[in-house]
């Protein structure tokens, strides 16, 4: 009787312990663990190569490990840097409205080289920030009226600072804006700079 015990072996393993072997790699191999956990993360979230780094030193797979693993996702496309920096320019200054010195703060946190971000948020030109934060105070503008004339540059201009505007373009645009409706602008240079309009929402 040859066979048995390897009948017995078959049926003992089971088709739940085959599949999860499937996808759960073994934990003796560290570069596949690694490369599931990229590819988790990867699926329908675009991350950059440091999210992953840290998100697999998290899960302790070694720094040597890690950077095969990473390197290779970047040879074959899977992770790109300088697309992910592309898109979220795009994304965040159309979505959200936000300017270029917000936008290259957020890739910096998320891990992108300054090239990557200068040549990133290059693609916003001076003309093109300056009317979408124009677009952004007459979306706004409605919802001040009622409000002292200071108190409504306050709110708009404070509103742009957020969104990363420089001071010459947030108080510029709120000048023309107001003037527009009729308000008078005289004295408006006594308010100062905008870092004390950042928290006044």
């Amino acid at each position: 009787m040859p066979f048995p015990s390897k009948r017995r072996t078959r049926g003992q393993g089971g088709g739940s312990e085959s599949s999860r072997a499937e996808t759960e790699p073994p934990p003796q191999d560290p570069a596949e663990r690694a490369r599931a956990i990229c590819l988790r993360l990867l699926t329908g979230t675009p991350r950059t190569r440091k999210q992953l780094a840290d998100a697999l030193a998290k899960r302790e797979i070694s720094p040597e490990v890690a950077d095969e693993v990473l390197s290779r996702f970047e040879d074959v496309g899977l992770i790109n840097d300088a697309a992910f920096a592309d898109a979220w320019v795009e994304s965040r200054h159309h979505g959200r409205g936000l300017a270029r010195r917000a936008l290259a703060r957020e890739l910096r946190t998320k891990g992108v080289e300054p090239a990557l971000i200068d040549e990133a948020v290059g693609q916003l030109d001076s003309e093109r920030e300056e009317e979408t934060a124009r677009e952004l105070v007459a979306r706004r503008l409605r919802s001040t009226r009622g409000l002292d004339r200071d108190r409504r540059i306050r709110r708009l201009a404070g509103m742009l600072a957020r969104k990363g505007y420089g001071e010459g373009v947030a108080l510029r645009v709120v000048r023309q804006a107001l003037e527009e409706e009729g308000e008078s602008m005289e004295g408006m240079d006594a308010l100062g700079d905008l870092e004390g309009l950042r928290g006044d929402g």
